[in-house]
């Protein structure tokens, strides 16, 4: 189990899926969730949570006020459970919209018609940094003008290199977790 750190949905815990995913520990996500609030980077905003897993990375922004989060992953149904039971706790007047994907996160990328403002790329770390860089430059045009992106990979894997549009604003590590924070 795992829980949401603040917000509405503060202190809930969230189911976490069997297998194959790896959560993003508490420390990271509190680190994390603390440097977009100073940016006011979560507030009405549009979230794409990919290798969404739990959802805890979206669900986290639904509870601090983001307005609508997509989750995707291949494995769905924890997320989707996770989301309803989130949204069904946030305030009438907030309304916030959970949309879930049960597709893999390319498949999705290749068909988006939305553009998000905020997003949380989370793969497992086996995934290959080609196929991360592949993500990355079908995601670059799905983005509002002025995102974020969140590229969270294991310290050891190798930095990936960015298409156009997008640029490397910095990397923070936590132990074995390299977060990259990338801007469009």
């Amino acid at each position: 189990m795992t829980r949401i750190i603040a917000g509405f949905a503060g202190s809930i815990t969230i189911a976490v899926p069997g297998s194959g995913t790896r959560p993003t520990s508490d420390r990271v996500r509190e680190a994390l969730f603390s440097a977009l609030e100073a940016r006011d980077a979560i507030d009405g905003m549009r979230v794409l949570d990919l290798y969404a897993g739990s959802g805890a990375l979206g669900l986290e922004s639904l509870s601090r006020g983001a307005t609508h989060v997509t989750l995707v992953d291949r494995s769905i149904a924890t997320a989707r459970k996770n989301g309803a039971r989130v949204a069904g706790l946030a305030p009438k007047s907030a309304r916030p919209e959970v949309v879930t994907s049960g597709q893999s996160v390319q498949a999705f990328l290749d068909g988006a018609r939305s553009f998000w403002d905020l997003v949380f790329l989370d793969p497992p770390y086996e995934l290959s940094t080609e196929e991360l860089e592949r993500n990355l430059a079908s995601l670059a045009p799905r983005l509002s003008p002025d995102a974020l992106v969140i590229v969270e990979r294991s310290t050891r894997s190798r930095e990936p290199e960015l298409p156009e549009g997008l640029e490397l604003e910095r990397r923070k590590d936590y132990g074995d977790t390299a977060l990259y924070w990338i801007s469009a």
